[in-house]
């Protein structure tokens, strides 16, 4: 599944991660980022904490580790995460999420 030509042409996000391997779109306000992730590749997140994050997988698969309890989502299911609780997942090649996140500035927009 691929995110309709307008998501598409949301700003692009400067993410720590190889463009290669994940694209990530972005609206902004002052109370939150969304972001448009679509992986190309198998992705492993390592754990890692921060504010509060909502999210929901549109299509493919991921493996999700939310304080020490993994679950595996298909798609429509979706994930609240409590400010400062440790995270990871494993992403399959496919995966598009959108995730929302408490805070604007998560990831800078790329210049």
């Amino acid at each position: 599944m691929d995110y309709p030509h307008f998501i598409r042409a949301f700003p692009a996000l400067d993410i720590p991660f190889p463009e290669d391997v994940v694209e990530a779109r972005a609206i902004r306000s002052d109370a939150g980022l969304v972001v448009f992730f679509t992986f190309h590749q198998d992705f492993d997140l390592p754990e890692h904490s921060h504010k509060a994050q909502w999210g929901t997988l549109v299509s493919g698969e991921l493996e999700m580790t939310i304080g020490g309890d993994t679950r595996t989502y298909s798609p429509g299911d979706s994930w609240d995460l409590p400010s400062g609780v440790p995270h990871s997942a494993r992403i399959k090649a496919g995966a598009v999420v959108i995730d929302v996140f408490e805070e604007p500035d998560r990831y800078p927009i790329k210049s």
